[in-house]
């Protein structure tokens, strides 16, 4: 079963603090300004996350730019069907923004067989299953399914977090190569991911956070592969502590990597599909026997899942 992950908090960083942990720790004043692009493109990002209607205040505070650029921009996209103004000067995603997600979601090769795996794991377990992206040093939660029950949690699709944070981001992380793992271990506050739970994680085929006593929520994930035997994705049971404790991991876990072994089979004989946002799509694969290796447990994973 895989160790507890060093997890402090799952809260949702701001696109500001995203940004920050993306300069590493070496970022300084030095760093280039944001330009017009970057700055819209920040204020896109913010406007897309869960909890809308969005206030300016709000909006100005997660991208760190001043209130009348940000109104600006907001304005240029309510203009153009990106941004729709609510009440109280308040905006929200605009139909043309909602319906590009829709589209691209809707046409993801990946997308459309991990829906019907979500479901599955929902059902067998009463938990909150999910498919998660890393997108540089934060993973998104692109695909959100809901138990009956909802325990409380605030889990929905765009929900980010660090990659440092939980389950999710230590089963992307002990799956990528060294050198591209180590550069990305450390947490936005300085913090290192426990080698120990790594190395559980690698073992193992799966990750569960079992620390975070803050929010007292749990995690479980496992890592799905493409048609090289990179990690591109996970897929993740969150549920409360009572829920999701030791024994239930050790009942889930193996389940969890079942089923993204099976997501990973599907998607061998699509070389080059989309799998979302991890960073660096084009680097080469991490070595022909680890895809070999991958091969073998996604054949099994199929067969479990059935």
């Amino acid at each position: 079963m895989g160790k507890p992950v060093n997890s402090r908090s799952q809260k949702q960083p701001s696109a500001g603090a995203a940004v920050a942990a993306s300069d590493g720790p070496g970022a300084s004043a030095s760093s280039p300004a944001p330009g017009p692009v970057d700055k819209a493109m920040e204020v896109l990002a913010a406007l897309a996350r869960s909890g809308a209607p969005h206030r300016l205040a709000d909006l100005a505070r997660h991208t760190g730019l001043a209130k009348p650029t940000v109104h600006r921009l907001l304005r240029a996209f309510a203009a153009t069907g990106y941004a729709e103004p609510d009440t109280g000067g308040s905006y929200r995603p605009g139909p043309r923004l909602l319906g590009l997600a829709a589209s691209l979601l809707a046409d993801d090769a990946a997308m459309r067989r991990v829906g019907p795996v979500l479901d599955e794991l929902r059902t067998r377990t009463g938990l909150f299953a999910s498919y998660v992206v890393r997108d540089d040093r934060t993973v998104i939660h692109l695909d959100v399914r809901s138990p009956v029950q909802g325990l409380g949690l605030d889990l929905g699709p765009g929900f980010r977090e660090p990659v440092t944070a939980g389950a999710a981001g230590l089963a992307l992380l002990a799956a990528l190569p060294a050198g591209e793992r180590d550069s990305l271990s450390t947490g936005p506050d300085g913090v290192p991911v426990d080698d120990a739970a790594l190395a559980a994680a690698a073992r193992d085929g799966y990750a569960f956070d079992g620390t975070d006593a803050w929010l007292d929520r749990r995690a479980l994930a496992a890592p799905v592969r493409d048609a090289t035997g990179r990690a591109v994705g996970a897929l993740v049971l969150t549920g409360l502590a009572f829920t999701l404790d030791d024994a239930a991991a050790r009942l889930y876990g193996p389940m969890v990597r079942s089923a993204a072994a099976a997501v990973s089979a599907s998607l061998t004989a699509q070389p080059g599909v989309r799998l979302g946002l991890a960073a660096d799509p084009g680097r080469p694969a991490s070595g022909a026997s680890g895809g070999s290796t991958r091969s073998t447990g996604a054949a099994e994973g199929e067969r479990e899942m059935r």
